[in-house]
């Protein structure tokens, strides 16, 4: 239920496909979800955009921190895509169609910091 939103009790149920591009053939390689704690405010690669190659890959991270002022940075290709807060995650399409399509994290803080992470891929 939801104060603010409907008096009345919710159930949402939804699911979807996540598809190889031009198909409607579902994506069938993962990472599996995984977590990464560092303890430095240097810039990493969690994805390799090398690695992956072109296809219509989609991406999860999620800030596992309660710290509201502590965030993470998330890079591709050099360009920043945005910040991700405290308990903010994100879910978006990639195409790793070239080694600097790297996928960049930064964490702002350089005390243990995790973040939570997967890739479904072709």
């Amino acid at each position: 239920s939801s104060a603010d939103l409907t008096g009345d009790a919710l159930s949402l149920s939804t699911t979807a496909t996540l598809t190889k591009a031009g198909t409607v053939t579902g994506l069938n390689q993962t990472t599996g979800v995984a977590r990464k704690t560092t303890s430095a405010t240097s810039q990493y690669t969690l994805f390799d955009g090398d690695a992956y190659g072109n296809g219509s890959h989609k991406v999860y991270i999620k800030n596992t921190s309660a710290v509201a002022t502590e965030y993470v940075t998330i890079e591709i290709n050099s360009e920043q895509m945005g910040k991700l807060y405290a308990g903010d995650w994100a879910f978006f399409p990639w195409e790793a169609n070239a080694d600097t399509n790297d996928i960049k994290l930064q964490p702002s803080v350089a005390t243990a910091f995790t973040v939570e992470y997967a890739l479904f891929y072709e």
